[in-house]
C-alpha cells in the first residue's frame, strides 16, 4: 500500500511540474494564423540554382526574341496577385537597393536609373485650390496620386534560345523583364494610348532576389513557389512581339490583325521545332 501511495505522489508531482512548465513557457503558436511559421518565408534561405556552364563554342544556333505577358489571362493571374504581385516584389527590391533598374529605352542594360526617378515618375503630383473651412479663402494644396500597381497589365520579357551541342538540347535564358505602363494622351479632339516600359531589370542580377519571394499558383492557395522558379518552369503564357532580325522591327511594324498573331505563333513554333531539325544536320 505504501508503494502505491509513493507512486501516486510521484505521478502527481510530475503532472504538477509539467503544468507549471507549460504555464511558464509561452505557446509559440498562440496568436498565429495557420499560414504563419514559415509559409510566407519559405524561400528566404533558398538561393537560385546556378546555371549550367555554357561555352560559346558549344552554341550551334541562337535566337533572341521579345515576348509580352498579358496578366489579364487566367494563367497569368499570379502576376496580379494583390499581395504577391511581381511589380510589388521588384519595387521592394529597388527601394531596398537590392535590385538595379535600367532605363526604359535600354534593354541591353547599359544605363542605370535610380529608384527615386522611377517612383517620382509613377506618382503624379498636382496643385489644386481648395476652400479653407475657417477663413473661407482659397488656398493652394499639393495632392499626390500614389501609383496603383494594378495599372501594370502587361510585362515584356527578353530571352535567348540556343542549341547546346554539349547536351544536344535547346535551352532558353531569360535576359530581362520590364513592366509595361499604358499612357493615354489627348489633344482635345482625339485620344490615343500607347504602352512603354517603366524600367528594365537584368534577370541574371535579379535571380537571387526573385528566388526569395513567393509567387502564388492559381487554383491552389497552398501551392506556392518562388518567382525565380516560376520563370524557370515557364509557368506563364506569352506571345512573341519582336525577333532579332536584320531590320530590328517589331511584328506590328509590318503586320496587323490575324497576320500578326499567326506570325508570332510561327516564330514560336520554329524555335520549338529547331531542336528536332538539328538532328538532320
Amino acid at each position: 500500500m505504501l508503494k502505491r501511495w509513493i507512486c501516486c505522489l510521484g505521478i502527481v508531482g510530475s503532472l504538477a511540474t509539467l503544468v507549471a512548465q507549460t504555464e511558464m513557457t509561452p505557446n509559440t503558436m498562440a496568436g498565429k494564423t495557420w499560414l504563419e511559421g514559415g509559409a510566407e518565408n519559405a524561400y528566404e534561405a533558398s538561393p537560385p540554382l546556378p546555371y549550367a556552364g555554357v561555352r560559346e563554342a558549344d552554341i550551334l544556333w541562337e535566337k533572341r526574341v521579345w515576348r509580352v505577358i498579358d496578366t489579364r489571362e487566367k494563367i497569368n493571374l499570379t502576376f496580379r496577385h494583390p499581395e504577391f504581385a511581381l511589380f510589388n516584389v521588384l519595387a521592394e527590391g529597388l527601394a531596398a537597393g537590392e535590385l538595379t533598374a535600367y532605363t526604359p529605352e535600354d534593354d541591353r542594360f547599359h544605363e542605370r536609373i535610380s529608384s527615386e526617378e522611377i517612383f517620382n515618375k509613377l506618382s503624379k503630383s498636382d496643385t489644386i485650390e481648395v476652400v479653407d473651412p475657417v477663413t473661407g479663402e482659397y488656398i493652394t494644396q499639393v495632392v499626390t496620386d500614389e501609383f496603383d500597381p494594378d495599372r501594370i497589365k502587361r510585362w515584356r520579357v527578353q530571352e535567348v534560345w540556343y542549341f547546346d551541342t554539349r547536351y544536344s538540347q535547346m535551352q532558353v535564358r531569360i535576359i530581362g523583364i520590364a513592366p509595361l505602363l499604358e499612357t493615354k494622351v489627348s489633344d482635345g479632339l482625339s485620344a490615343a494610348a500607347y504602352e512603354s516600359p517603366v524600367f528594365w531589370i537584368n534577370y541574371a542580377e535579379a535571380r537571387p532576389w526573385l528566388a526569395q519571394h513567393t509567387a502564388i499558383i492559381p487554383g491552389n492557395d497552398h501551392s506556392r513557389t518562388s518567382w525565380e522558379d516560376l520563370f524557370a518552369m515557364r509557368r506563364f503564357h506569352s506571345y512573341i512581339y519582336k525577333e532579332n532580325d536584320m531590320r530590328g522591327r517589331r511584328l506590328e511594324d509590318y503586320l496587323s490583325g490575324t497576320d500578326l498573331l499567326l506570325e508570332s505563333k510561327k516564330i514560336d513554333r520554329t524555335i520549338q521545332n529547331k531542336e528536332m531539325d538539328m538532328w538532320s544536320y
